[in-house]
């Protein structure tokens, strides 16, 4: 799962080849967003897709006003309200997910969802990376303690900070 994450971003460094690789991906991405909008009956319009495809370009996370900036860079400009109406769209679709610590945004690249139930995100505090991993069954133990004290929970999403494989390898090199 970490490997599918990170593996746009790898490709986009080795060169022509591995632009074209990416491109590739992104577009994939991109599609299965779109599928997901269509499943939903919502709209995926052009700045969504410009603003979910800003998203999943980032190996990480992204805030909304670097998001705005890279727009802008493109040619498009914007006020914020029209990125943050986007990024609402794109949560409710359920095709990017929000990292409440960073204040940040991040594609979704789990395919399963609602067959495995909700996610713990993982980030990397060295590069940024995220991964989703599947874990309904802590979910359901907080929703069990949670009961035992006559207590409503209102968790969502989980997140652990660390760090990943790759920069846990790389700090061992040097």
């Amino acid at each position: 799962m970490a490997k599918d994450m990170t593996r746009a971003a790898k490709t986009k460094s080795a060169g022509a080849k591995g632009d074209a690789d990416a491109s590739v991906i992104l577009a994939d991405i991109v599609d299965r967003a779109r599928s997901a909008f269509e499943e939903r009956n919502l709209r995926f319009t052009q700045l969504r897709e410009q603003v979910f495809a800003e998203i999943a370009a980032t190996r990480g996370s992204i805030g909304a006003y670097e998001i705005l900036e890279r727009l802008s860079d493109k040619g498009t400009r914007l006020a914020p309200i029209s990125v943050y109406r986007s990024i609402d769209a794109l949560i409710e679709a359920g095709v990017i997910h929000r990292l409440e610590s960073k204040n940040s945004y991040f594609a979704c690249r789990r395919h399963e969802h609602g067959r495995k139930g909700r996610p713990i995100f993982m980030s990397c505090e060295q590069c940024g990376g995220v991964v989703e991993v599947p874990a309904q069954p802590i979910f359901d133990q907080v929703a069990e303690l949670a009961t035992s004290v006559d207590f409503t929970p209102k968790v969502k999403f989980m997140e652990v900070s660390g760090t990943c494989a790759d920069c846990r390898d790389k700090a061992k090199k040097d």
